[in-house]
Parts: structure tokens; sequence; C-alpha cells
């Protein structure tokens, strides 16, 4: 059978699937899917085939859907990820506003209910853990289905941990948007949370420690504190588990001892600090991929030419990647916007919040424009099936 790429794409008025034959030159697009839903993710379960969609409607609030049929029809699951109680440390606050009203009387918000704003991510388990599934939701929550996105049960020592009540929501809100799973330790996950750092359990989600070791936080009292780090996304890559990527909003960093400590490697040898998402190369764990923008205040293409970044000895060096690019754009990708396909000769794809659909068919040499005039993207994803 011939084998066919799949790139999922979800915006804030729906969700797109783009198909092509491995040579992904012409591309086919589907109907809209979940047409003016806020899609924040799609993803394909690469061990059955079943699509995933993280969806939210300003009436109808947020859940999660399944298609066995590749987008042509969607089921909603049966009991969808909730927030059943308050947190026995407290509430996070919603909004600097909020904190600024209370202070740091935490007791007032202790016992106020959260209502659960939105899905982030779905995050496929393991081969070694049939149907299970991994979500991670804002307010800062973390959700398992086992039984293939049927039904969700909230992570409770996750929702109770001592820090919880503390972690302060980024510009996009309190929201757990990654999920690692490490493939030779089926105890060992690790979760980013904007804003509250890099968490990891060693015990399969009984308890959390936070992972922030050399990761700053300039807009912290302390620049290097405990946990409150904004991280922005983190990848791995399956063949070496214990190196991570992470782009934050205050660096690029790289851990080679599954968190112990993080080495900056964006400082000097980047125009800037800031970004939102980080990719690794299907095939080689030393090369990945990052979309910078100029400032956390200025969030916008340094220098006004979109570009994307990649390095080919895990961060030490990189280079600016433009060949294809618009040369005067003013864009910003998303954390969730940027994926790699499997195929030998990887392709990389990169949405804007601007509608733009970039890809790359040899591993980010060069460019091309995939599709235009979409609403703004959230999140892309890529699969490779049998036709």
């Amino acid at each position: 059978m011939a084998a066919k790429v799949m790139v999922l794409v979800g915006t804030d008025k729906g969700g797109f699937i783009f198909s092509s034959d491995t040579g992904r030159r012409n591309w086919a697009v589907s109907d809209i899917q979940f047409k003016s839903w806020n899609v924040m993710h799609m993803r394909m379960d690469p061990r059955d085939g079943r699509l995933h969609a993280a969806v939210d409607h300003f009436v109808y609030g947020p859940t999660t859907h399944y298609s066995d049929d590749l987008g042509m029809t969607w089921v909603q699951a049966r009991e969808v990820p909730v927030i059943p109680r308050p947190s026995k440390s407290g509430r996070p606050f919603s909004s600097p506003g909020e904190a600024e009203r209370y202070g740091q009387d935490m007791a007032a918000v202790k016992d106020q209910p959260e209502k659960l704003i939105k899905v982030w991510n779905i995050t496929p388990g393991r081969e070694s853990e049939p149907g299970v599934l991994y979500a991670g939701a804002q307010p800062a929550s973390l959700f398992k289905s086992t039984d293939r996105g049927e039904t969700w049960a909230l992570n409770e020592a996750l929702f109770d941990h001592p820090h919880r009540g503390t972690w302060f929501p980024g510009n996009g809100g309190l929201c757990l948007h990654t999920i690692l799973l490490d493939p030779a330790d089926p105890q060992r996950i690790y979760l980013g949370i904007s804003t509250g750092g890099c968490y990891r359990t060693d015990d399969g989600g009984q308890s959390w420690a936070p992972f922030n070791r050399n990761v700053r936080a300039d807009f912290m009292p302390d620049p290097f504190p405990e946990y409150g780090q904004c991280v922005h996304k983190m990848a791995m890559h399956p063949s070496q588990p214990q190196v991570i990527y992470q782009q934050n909003h205050c660096g690029v960093y790289r851990t080679d001892n599954a968190g112990a400590d993080w080495i900056d490697i964006g400082e000097r040898r980047l125009p800037s600090r800031f970004g939102f998402p980080v990719a690794v190369h299907p095939h080689d764990p030393r090369t990945l991929y990052i979309a910078l923008e100029q400032s956390d205040e200025y969030r916008l293409s340094v220098d006004g030419r979109f570009a994307v970044w990649r390095s080919r000895d895990g961060g030490d060096s990189w280079r600016r990647m433009t060949s294809g690019l618009p040369e005067h754009a003013h864009l910003v990708v998303l954390r969730e916007a940027m994926a790699t396909d499997t195929l030998d000769e990887a392709g990389i794809y990169v949405g804007t919040n601007t509608g733009q659909l970039f890809h790359s068919r040899d591993a980010g040499e060069t460019w091309d424009l995939l599709a235009d005039y979409l609403p703004p993207i959230q999140s892309v994803e890529a699969a490779v099936i049998q036709d």
C-alpha cells in the first residue's frame, strides 16, 4: 500500500486536515472540522489510527472528540475532562488582576471551585499502555484516559500539589500544554506548565516534583526559582529520553540528565531568547527546530524577517533557515504550531497566527507555502499512514 502524509491543523475557527502522497508537493484539504469552534489540538494515535481533537466553544465549553474514519465523522467523549472539586492546595490565581486584588492571601480563593477552560494537548500513551491517552488542560491540570478517549479522569496528585495554589497564568492562561512520556521508563512523565515550570513524576503520576534548575524566570524576584518558570514548549527524541529541549519565555535550554539541570543553548548563539515552539528531527536526536520572536514585548519576527532556526548539534550552534520563507513578514508561531513527519527526508511544518502554513520537504533547507488565509493557527501535527 502507498503511504500518505496527513497534516492536522487546529485554528481558532475550526480544524483542517491536509493530505498528500510522500512527495508532499500536491495537497488536498478536508472540509472544515468543528466549524466555528476553537480547535486547540488534533492528534493521530499511531497505535490505532484514531484521531483525537481538543476543542472548545464560548457557549458550549471545552470537550474532546475522536474519529475512526480520518475526520469524516467525530464522536464526543462519553465523559469529557472536568474539574470535579476544589484543589486541596488552593485555587491558582486566574489572572494578575486577581492576584493584585487578593495580594498573597491565598485563603481568600482556596475553596472557590475552578472551571475547566480548555484542553490544550492530547498525547497518546506508550506502546506498552494500549488505550491510554493523556490530556493537559487550563487551568493547569492533567487528565488520563484508559479507554481510547471515551472517558477522562483527573490526576489527583498534580491537582492537589502544594505548589499549585501559587502558580500564575501566562499571557495564554494557566495551561498545562506539554506532556512527554519517557519510552524507557513507564513510570516517568514530564509536564510543561505556564507558569509553573517543568514537573516530573517517577511513580506514574502519584507524585510530582519541579525540575527547573538553571532555567531563568526574569519576571520573578529570584530569577532562578525552584518553580514558577514559564515553559513555552518541550520536546524529546524517543531514542534519547534523558535529553529534553525547552523553549522558555526566557531562553532555549537543553537537559542531558532527565531534567536534573538545564543548559542555556541560546545565550550568545541566538538573536532572541523568546519564542514558543520547539521540535526535534524524527531521526536525528541532535537536530532541533525553533521559531523565534524579537522579545516578549515585541512578539514579531526577529528583524521583520520570518525564519526557522535549526541546530544539528543539540543547540551548540544554530543556522537561520529562510529559503522560501517571506523576507518581510511579522509573524508569530504558537507553541503547538510546529511539527515533523517521519519520512526518511523529514518534513517540517509551521503554522502562524495569521493563517499561513509553511512546510519543508528537506528537513528545513527550503520552504514552501502549503496553505494561506486560514484562521489563526493554534496547532500543527503530522502523521504518515498507509493509504
